[in-house]
């Protein structure tokens, strides 16, 4: 595709882009809306020190056909159709292995850039999409309902902790997860905007080739809008101001109830192919180093294949994050199929709020603890 100015690029995209600050406004979840909503140099000055992108890997990923324990022999008994096989597999230690189609992630694997998390999940698990994503997205306990998004509570404590206010950005997709109220419905239903949003003029100069796929579509436009927030910075020497704190992106179709080996295997490739030209946009921009980069979703799969050769909805899951400040290596625990609980789902060894503590406390030098509503230590996932 040639590249044109970033509106175009966005506008062409397809992708759903929402500007979120603690003012408690965002611009309009729509296509239409979003033509106009490229960047705007009140809200893209600066940056918010360090920067979190997100990928929500919707509908609930098979964690065990994703990080594979090829060693225990229980997880070929339990997928006997499905499973990874383990000639097939990227070894990365002696039980522990990556799916095929995640291939362009080894070299950050090598670099120990790339941090793999296990069992993540929390306590008495909910298996609806809806209720597991309202617990991720707020951080709430499973019998706690909160209102606020995380990453919401978070940018307000930083205006009222730092003294200026910093935005989310949502691509991809009209719901605002992690973002949550942070948008007033206008009179008309719709959402009304802080300033009004200019686009941004000339040709990108990213020289990363980025994946011909939606989701590919989505991270170009994140990395344009960054782009663009680069250059408008150099231009106005701009003072301390607003800046971009969050980028939530999201790859859905992870609901893999039937046929779900070729469907893995090309949901992984996007991820993967998404994530490594994501890295190389990022190195580009200069700003590999002050970017972390984390999965998540609203539950794992079940350890056992269903008679359609796919998985119902399961518990804890491995999530990813990468970054020039992380800590690569296998993190958390190890699924242990013999801890299955009653319904033969795993058991959660990682309380997935401990990773929002790691970017509240120690990426972003927030309380974390009054943002989560409680103390929860961070994980040794970045180097200082």
């Amino acid at each position: 595709m040639k590249r044109r100015s970033f509106l175009s690029m966005s506008a062409a995209a397809g992708a759903t882009l929402c500007v979120c600050g603690v003012s408690g406004v965002c611009s309009v979840p729509s296509m239409r809306a979003c033509a106009s909503v490229a960047t705007h140099i009140e809200a893209l000055r600066r940056p918010f020190g360090k920067l979190l992108i997100l990928v929500e890997l919707k509908g609930g990923n098979d964690g065990l056909n994703t990080v594979i324990p090829f060693a225990d022999p229980a997880y070929y008994r339990l997928r006997k159709n499905i499973g990874i096989k383990r000639e097939q597999a990227i070894q990365l230690d002696a039980r522990t292995a990556l799916h095929p189609s995640l291939e362009p992630l080894m070299p950050l694997w090598q670099n120990r850039q790339l941090a793999i998390v296990q069992g993540v999940g929390y306590a008495r698990p909910n298996l609806s999409h809806f209720r597991s994503m309202e617990i991720w997205d707020t951080a709430s306990r499973a019998d706690e309902y909160l209102r606020d998004g995380w990453l919401t509570r978070a940018l307000a404590a930083a205006l009222a902790r730092q003294g200026f206010p910093a935005d989310g950005v949502v691509i991809g997709s009209a719901e605002m997860g992690p973002l949550a109220n942070g948008a007033r419905a206008g009179e008309n239903g719709t959402a009304q905007t802080v300033a009004r949003l200019h686009p941004v003029q000339g040709e990108s100069q990213l020289k990363t080739v980025f994946p011909a796929s939606p989701f590919g579509e989505s991270i170009r436009t994140a990395m344009q809008m960054l782009e663009a927030h680069t250059r408008l910075t150099r231009q106005t020497r701009a003072a301390r101001s607003r800046g971009v704190a969050a980028i939530r992106l999201t790859l859905d179709g992870f609901d893999t109830h039937y046929n779900q080996p070729e469907r893995h295997r090309l949901l992984l490739a996007q991820l993967a192919d998404g994530l490594a030209a994501m890295r190389s946009a990022l190195i580009e921009l200069g700003r590999w180093n002050d970017s972390l980069v984390m999965t998540y979703a609203e539950f794992g799969r079940h350890p056992r294949e269903n008679d359609s050769y796919g998985t119902e909805h399961g518990t804890a899951a491995p999530h990813f994050l990468m970054g020039g400040r992380v800590l690569g290596g296998l993190h958390g625990l190890a699924p242990d199929f013999g801890q299955l609980d009653g319904n033969g789902n795993l058991p959660a060894g990682l309380d997935f709020r401990r990773l929002y503590a790691t970017v509240l406390g120690p990426w972003w030098g927030l309380g974390a603890s009054a943002i989560m509503h409680e103390r929860l230590e961070p994980m040794p996932l970045l180097r200082v």
